[in-house]
């Protein structure tokens, strides 16, 4: 099946033309001026729109168990709203009990996954360290095309992964060429602290925030960061939400360290004034960890990623519905943390990054796409419009206007964080590998057509890495 996209600026990371773009099967073929649709070919009208690379989400937890629950949103379900938004991949979590076996959780979660209607792969989460997990660590990167692990330094008594655990793994991350991802906050001082507030009175879920503070996050990521520069390797931080995150990212990165650093849309646009909403079951769906910070956060993180201090944006979709929430009505520690958000994030990107002149379009695909492939090393096959790509494409209608709702959205959840919100910017079509799943407001998914993406090593940069700190050991290289 061909398509011909016809009449639209295209942009990508680095620059914006006027251009045509050719697919035939699942692949971009063509991209320039004047292309002649071959026979039969679908032709899609792009007059008046952008032509952008399809979005990639990096952080998804789809049907996750968690918290006693399970997420409400499932691979189908999820990838399918995805689409709708303009996000053509996904990479979402396989997390390992304390003393579960890697290749059991990531053959789990791929079971899961097959129904998917859209691309994905995951992160592995280290929980747990003894020889056997180093060793499935190697499997899942020279068999699997796994090429980063995930670290939750918060969770105590359950996902938590202590120093220890952390240093042992980044060691031997670096040694097979994949890269860390952290969750930073503080897992001690969380739990001290969700003790001290609910025993002085504070039940509801204005007791969230009180237990995280900002310092609980820029600690843990501080900490991370340092680990990762005493051990020669790179690290990622996810959902950075406050300025003690970013200022330990932003310090790290301009002494020359490899530090990678994401934000969420959420985090971007609602404040933790949400959390003092009378209505408890409303305050209680903006439960999320790290929680929603005040305004100067918010003008802090929009400047990280202006500046390309943080590189990616996500949204850490992880739906429960309101009986799921209220499994904590009267205990905040036993809400499940967790909003939705993948539907939604490249519409509130672009309105109020690209609306508002924070982004320019070049970056609006940067940071919503092109970064990720990047990072995550399945660049020029994601996150670009060039002959060979995979053509996941999204036409852009920078004029389209939409009230954000739950009545309306595609997410499996019965509430929406940026319920209300009016935003300009929006997919109008969509292409899932050569694929029409997203058109005239119309989902076209098919349940299982969504691919698994190995993600290869980074092994030679790990080995230039390699040889220049052994040179600066022996004294040959200046730092």
């Amino acid at each position: 099946m061909s398509i011909l996209i016809r009449g639209g600026e295209v942009v990508t990371a680095d620059d914006g033309k006027r251009a045509d773009v050719l697919c035939e099967g699942d692949k971009i073929v063509a991209v320039g001026e004047g292309l002649e649709a071959p026979a039969g070919a679908q032709v899609i009208d792009a007059g008046g729109c952008y032509v952008l690379p399809g979005g990639i989400d990096p952080h998804t937890h789809m049907e996750l168990p968690f918290m006693g629950t399970v997420a409400s949103e499932d691979f189908f379900s999820g990838t399918s709203a995805a689409a709708a938004g303009g996000t053509t991949m996904i990479i979402d979590f396989a997390i390992p009990d304390p003393q579960e076996s890697l290749i059991a959780a990531y053959s789990k979660w791929r079971a899961w996954a097959e129904k998917a209607a859209c691309d994905y792969s995951f992160h592995v989460a280290i929980t747990w360290w003894d020889d056997s997990v180093s060793r499935e660590m190697e499997v899942l990167v020279r068999e699997h095309g796994v090429n980063s692990f995930k670290h939750f330094m918060a969770y105590k008594n359950a996902i938590m992964a202590d120093d220890e655990t952390l240093m042992n793994s980044f060691r031997r991350a670096g040694e097979l060429g994949a890269l860390c991802t952290v969750h930073a906050e503080n897992g001690e001082l969380v739990y001290q602290l969700q003790r001290e507030v609910f025993e002085s009175g504070i039940t509801g879920p204005e007791g969230h925030p009180l237990s995280r503070p900002p310092e609980v996050e820029g600690e843990a990521a501080n900490r991370a960061i340092r680990i990762a520069e005493v051990l020669g390797v790179p690290v990622y931080i996810v959902h950075n939400s406050c300025v003690d995150a970013l200022d330990a990212v932003v310090r790290a990165r301009l002494e020359g360290q490899r530090v990678f650093a994401e934000v969420l849309a959420q985090h971007l646009v609602i404040d933790d004034s949400v959390y003092r909403d009378r209505d408890w079951d409303r305050a209680a769906h903006h439960v999320m960890s790290p929680p929603f910070r005040s305004s100067e956060h918010q003008d802090a993180l929009w400047r990280g990623l202006q500046a390309g201090m943080l590189q990616t944006t996500a949204t850490d979709h992880c739906c429960f519905c309101t009986p799921q929430k209220q499994a904590g009505k009267d205990d905040f520690r036993l809400i499940p943390n967790g909003t939705g958000g993948v539907e939604d994030r490249m519409s509130v990107l672009w309105h109020y990054g690209v609306g508002m002149g924070r982004l320019t379009p070049s970056e609006f695909v940067a940071v919503t796409s092109t970064n990720a492939a990047r990072i995550f090393n399945i660049y020029p096959q994601k996150g670009a419009i060039c002959a060979g790509a995979d053509a996941d494409l999204v036409v852009w209608d920078p004029e389209a206007t939409h009230t954000i709702s739950a009545r309306t959205h595609h997410m499996n959840i019965d509430f929406n964080v940026f319920e209300g919100r009016k935003v300009v910017g929006n997919a109008a079509v969509t292409l899932s590998r050569g694929e029409v799943v997203w058109q005239g407001g119309e989902l076209r998914t098919k349940k299982g057509a969504g691919r698994y993406v190995p993600r290869p090593p980074f092994a030679d940069y790990w080995r230039a890495q390699e040889l220049r700190n052994t040179a600066q050991v022996r004294g040959k290289v200046d730092r």
